[in-house]
């Protein structure tokens, strides 16, 4: 059995969960709501404030669908409950960050800036202190939507490994490689 796809998820106070037809299971509370189709092999049973997942056999396509579909439901509680929260900061002489909405105006050191729009799922905000990094703050309940996005924008100027200069998620470690060697 898989181990992760054997726990249950607990439904917290304020969130309903409810299986529809062709197995698309709902998840409200008071952040949002977020649907997903769960493979037609795969059962949901929701009892006693619990959601337990089951599936027919021990295949290797069960097993794995088994653990995802649970671990995909655990993600949709927390993301209508809590939130979920990406922080990127921009490291760079002249990066900056503004927004307008969920529009996004980024200078990353090319010759023009980037306007990005983020899905209007997605609150996003910048921060620009003094003497501090720039930082996008990105906040959803779709924590795959918040991932996608990040990765996007972290795409736009990956991190090099000299000096460390480009977009990178707040608390990522950059490993630096050394310069060329001086002369003889």
């Amino acid at each position: 059995m898989s181990r992760i796809g054997k726990k249950a998820v607990v439904i917290p106070e304020g969130v309903s969960i409810t299986v529809g037809k062709d197995n698309v299971v709902t998840v409200k509370g008071k952040k949002g709501e977020l649907k997903q189709a769960i493979d037609r092999d795969i059962t949901v049973e929701i009892k006693d404030g619990e959601v337990n997942f089951i599936r027919p056999t021990d295949q290797i396509r069960h097993r794995a669908m088994h653990g995802l579909y649970r671990a995909l439901i655990a993600n949709m509680v927390k993301g209508v409950t809590d939130g979920y929260i990406r922080k990127l900061e921009l490291i760079g002489v002249g990066f900056k960050a503004a927004n307008q909405g969920n529009l996004l105006d980024l200078a990353l050191g090319y010759s023009h800036n980037i306007m990005i729009e983020v899905p209007s799922e997605l609150k996003v905000t910048t921060q620009q202190e003094k003497g501090q990094n720039p930082l996008i703050i990105l906040e959803g309940v779709d924590k795959q939507l918040i991932g996608q996005v990040a990765a996007k924008l972290r795409g736009l100027r990956k991190p090099e490994p000299y000096k460390g200069k480009g977009v990178r998620y707040v608390g990522e470690v950059v490993r630096k490689k050394a310069g060329k060697a001086a002369g003889k």
